[in-house]
C-alpha cells in the first residue's frame, strides 16, 4: 500500500477544496440561469465534481496512509 507524505496529502487536500469550490460555483451559476438547458448542464458539471470529492474522500477515509 502506498504511503503518502504530508506534502502529498496537503496537495490532495488542496485538490478536494478546489473541487468543492467548483461544485458550489456551478450550483450557484445553475440557480442564476433562466435557460433550462444551460441550467441542467451546469448542474451536471457540479454533480461530476461532487462525485470526485466523494471518491477522493472515500479513498482517504479508507487508507489513512501518511508518513
Amino acid at each position: 500500500m502506498t504511503v503518502l507524505t504530508m506534502k502529498e496529502l496537503a496537495f490532495m487536500e488542496d485538490e478536494i477544496r478546489g473541487e468543492e469550490i467548483i461544485a458550489k460555483t456551478m450550483n450557484w451559476c445553475a440557480t442564476q440561469c433562466k435557460d433550462q438547458e444551460l441550467r441542467k448542464i451546469m448542474e451536471e458539471i457540479a454533480e461530476k465534481h461532487q462525485l470526485k470529492i466523494a471518491s477522493l474522500s472515500q479513498y482517504f477515509n479508507r487508507t489513512n496512509n501518511t508518513q
